[in-house]
């Protein structure tokens, strides 16, 4: 894979069994530099085990970076400014940046009747504003970074769910906010493919990330056709496929990375 010399943000890493810690460990064993972003009061919140502050050594040990290739940022997205200083800490760690993974989310199991308007507005502060901001951050100092001889094609990795496969009504903030990302794909796609970046949405499908009861692990095992959820080095894979040099055509798409998930078994 060509990815090395790279320079990426990596978002949602903060659990040893997140998909964000899966993505960023693949990219600094393929000799990416990572500034990875986390917040684990938001893990605390939700009962996750295998949370670590990214500073602590151990954590950084096992995601293989050292002080030239990795650097850390405990930032909750939910705060405005967020965005700007996560890029901000990126940049001047590590030069110019010209990849962005965004695999943070804020989950919410709401159904309608326990709905209420502060977790929608978390979710969308977090889910698509953070998103939106780190994208809009992304591009401005990608474009100022000028296009020197060498430079890497800009890529952008956005995260959605399967919301748009089969209904999700005890997940309607995460639903509703994963939806917009799908949908936002294509768009963003346009309004940045003239800058040499691409971007593109995975929906990395049942992923075992340790949020899951025994029961429903073993309900939607039975409906994968492997008899398993995916797994994060999985997703992280798939993710790697979409930095890869050979991948500059593949823009605007939502890649469905599902391992055949028959929704109807179950």
């Amino acid at each position: 894979m060509g990815l090395a010399g790279r320079t990426a943000v990596v978002t949602g890493v903060s659990r040893r069994q997140s998909i964000g810690f899966a993505i960023a460990r693949r990219l600094l064993s393929a000799d990416v530099r990572v500034c990875a972003q986390g917040w684990s009061p938001h893990d605390a919140e939700l009962g996750l085990s295998g949370g670590a502050e990214t500073a602590a050594p151990d954590f950084r040990a096992e995601l293989g970076g050292t002080g030239e290739t990795f650097s850390h940022a405990e930032l909750d997205l939910a705060e405005p400014e967020s965005p700007a200083e996560l890029l901000r800490q990126a940049t001047e760690r590590f030069g110019s940046v010209d990849t962005l993974v965004l695999a943070h989310a804020r989950s919410s199991d709401f159904d309608l009747d326990a709905l209420s308007a502060t977790e929608l507005d978390l979710c969308w502060a977090v889910n698509v504003r953070a998103s939106l901001l780190l994208v809009r951050e992304f591009a401005r100092r990608y474009r100022e970074d000028g296009h020197e001889e060498g430079r890497h094609e800009g890529r952008v990795v956005l995260f959605t769910s399967g919301q748009h496969l089969a209904p999700m009504s005890g997940e309607i903030p995460y639903a509703a906010t994963k939806g917009t990302l799908h949908q936002l794909t294509p768009t963003l796609s346009d309004a940045l493919v003239e800058r040499g970046i691409t971007v593109n949405c995975v929906n990395p499908g049942p992923t075992d990330t340790g949020w899951a009861t025994e029961e429903l692990t073993a309900s939607v095992g039975r409906a994968l056709p492997r008899g398993r959820w995916n797994t994060p080095e999985e997703a992280a894979g798939v993710v790697e496929l979409l930095l890869d040099e050979r991948a500059t055509t593949i823009t605007g798409q939502v890649l469905d990375a599902e391992a055949g998930f028959r929704r109807w078994v179950r």
